[in-house]
């Protein structure tokens, strides 16, 4: 029985590194972090960048793993919520960036002009849609 679940633990964790090593290959392939250092005019800090990357993704797997408690209260909880949208927004421009799905947008649409207007509308759409489902909807 001790066998069986030492070797279901270390299959679980080396699951759980190569799920974690997949996604921030992603995140590094996508170009995030060097986009986003590079626009902040930070690139001497990237490998920062990248170590708190993959220690925010370590820590994120402990938690959800071993469904810990994070006894910091509202405001943490509220400044957590503000990061990871951040961070899924630029990995979701980051995507899209990458595909090209603004520029073949655009040019479906025949838009020369206000191409940032459109960006900024699917933005502000996608905050008051994500509000009005986590403060309203039942």
């Amino acid at each position: 029985m001790l066998v069986r679940e030492v070797v279901l633990g270390i299959l679980g964790a080396c699951a759980g590194v190569s799920v974690a090593g997949g996604f921030v290959a992603l995140i590094s392939m996508l170009g995030v972090i060097p986009r986003l250092a590079s626009e902040s005019k930070t690139v001497n800090k990237a490998v920062l960048y990248e170590n708190c990357l993959i220690l925010g993704v370590t820590l994120g797997n402990v938690v959800s793993l071993y469904s810990t408690p994070i006894p910091f209260g509202a405001v943490f909880l509220v400044i957590f919520g503000l990061f990871s949208g951040i961070f899924i927004g630029c990995l979701a421009v980051a995507l899209a960036e990458i595909i090209n799905t603004f520029p073949i947008f655009f040019r479906r649409m025949s838009l020369r002009k206000g191409a940032p207007y459109v960006v900024y509308a699917l933005a502000i759409g996608k905050g008051v849609s994500s509000f009005v489902q986590f403060f309203l909807a039942k």
